[in-house]
């Protein structure tokens, strides 16, 4: 009796494991199909925005292409104009701002190609080791004439076409040469007149994710300074390190930008606004690297142990917030007020934290407070005095615990280097 007790006990527990692990897995897969739903979802908007910003570019490449054509063979006779809507693409295909040096480009590299090509196959004929001769004297020539890859190229690529060709199609240079003129004419005229691009919509799309990035890892970081969590803050010291992709990004659109505003009579009127932006680019960056410099000082104050006063974490905050209202500010066209007011508050949240006691570290994180609100506030149209200014007023004059009694006429930052 006892034992066939123990007999059903024995398979209800198996049972009842059986049961459990089932649950288990269940909630694993459930878990797993839902990570692959939404990494598909994520996928696919990323895609569809990818297509989405590419979209003017390809209706310009198109567009260019076509009138390429019909302008070379319409226009100049020229039976089979392979090389004008090359040509365009390869001009709309470059990174916004650099389009008219890149049609430049393509007629000096053409040029370079054609009298090379000619010269030598003139002296040596035609065939596989003239080919490769020829290549090589267009690419060294460049080189040393201190060309661009884009003019090594097209030189290289050009002579190719003059030594394979030259034996079967008649007068080729001057066709090749016309159409790299007609192409990159066709392009810039596209971009300048036909579809000119919005530079503002295009500056505000390049400018957000830098702007994003840095609001994002100081918020991060104010975070992890309230709950002392060293890990946390060397996750965004490390993010905030990885941003040249944005960088990169907002620099080129800015050039793109300028050209744009150069070339378009359509723009001209955004020229003031452009202009203001271009300023706000170097700020910009410097409130990146001071911003990179306060966070990696945050972890080292975590890790020593340093006094952290309450407004610190706030300071910080209020960086971040003032990134964001600097980018919706610009985005929307407004004066930067609000920004520059953020950043005020930041810079007198840190000098509260000066007073209240703060260590080496510490000091350091106040100082660069102080730096990256003066970055900010220059970056919205301010002079780099006046910012200086502001931000000394804001900051107040404060004494530290166990100072003597009486202001200090201005509190000097951390003159070791901040390292570590």
């Amino acid at each position: 009796m006892a034992e066939a007790q123990e007999r059903r006990f024995r398979v209800l527990r198996r049972d009842r494991i059986r049961q459990s692990l089932s649950d288990v897995g269940t909630a694993r897969i459930t878990e797993i199909a839902a990570q692959v739903r939404q990494r598909g979802k994520a996928t696919l908007h990323d895609r569809l925005h990818r297509v989405r910003m590419s979209l003017a570019l390809a209706v310009q490449a198109g567009l260019a292409a076509g009138l390429s054509w019909v302008a070379a063979h319409e226009l100049l006779g020229n039976p089979q104009p392979v090389f004008a809507p090359i040509s365009a693409v390869g001009t709309l295909a470059v990174s916004v701002g650099q389009r008219f040096r890149r049609t430049v480009e393509l007629i000096i590299g053409v040029a370079v190609g054609v009298a090379v090509g000619d010269i030598l196959v003139h002296f040596l004929g035609t065939g596989p080791w003239q080919l490769a001769l020829v290549v090589t004297v267009a690419i060294l020539l460049t080189i040393f004439a201190g060309g661009s890859v884009a003019i090594v190229i097209q030189a290289a690529a050009t002579a190719v076409l003059i030594v394979t060709l030259s034996p079967t199609v008649e007068a080729l240079e001057i066709p090749r040469f016309v159409d790299a003129f007609v192409g990159g004419g066709i392009a810039l005229l596209v971009t300048a007149i036909l579809l000119p691009l919005n530079p503002l919509r295009v500056l505000n799309r390049a400018a957000r994710p830098a702007l994003d990035l840095l609001a994002d890892q100081l918020d991060a970081a104010a975070d992890g300074l309230r709950a002392r969590d060293r890990d946390k803050v060397q996750t965004a010291l490390d993010r905030l390190r990885d941003n040249k992709a944005e960088l990169a990004t907002l620099t080129e659109a800015i050039e793109g930008a300028k050209e744009t505003a150069l070339l378009s009579p359509a723009r001209w009127h955004r020229r003031s606004e452009l202009t203001h932006y271009a300023e706000a680019a170097d700020p910009i960056d410097r409130a990146m690297r001071n911003s990179g410099t306060l966070i990696r000082r945050a972890v080292t104050l975590i890790e020593d142990a340093e006094p952290v006063p309450e407004p610190m974490p706030d300071a910080v905050a209020h960086l971040a917030e003032a990134v964001r209202l600097l980018k919706r500010e610009f985005a929307q066209g407004e004066e930067p007020e609000r920004a520059r007011e953020r950043s005020l508050r930041a810079v007198s949240d840190a000098g509260r934290a000066y007073a209240e006691g703060v260590g080496f570290s510490g000091s350091v994180v106040v100082a660069q407070v102080r730096t990256t609100a003066s970055d900010l506030i220059v970056a919205s149209g301010i002079s780099q005095e006046e910012a200086n200014r502001m931000v000394r007023q804001s900051f107040g004059e404060t004494d530290r615990p166990g100072s003597p009694a009486g202001p200090e006429p201005e509190v000097k930052q951390p003159t070791a280097p901040p390292v570590g």
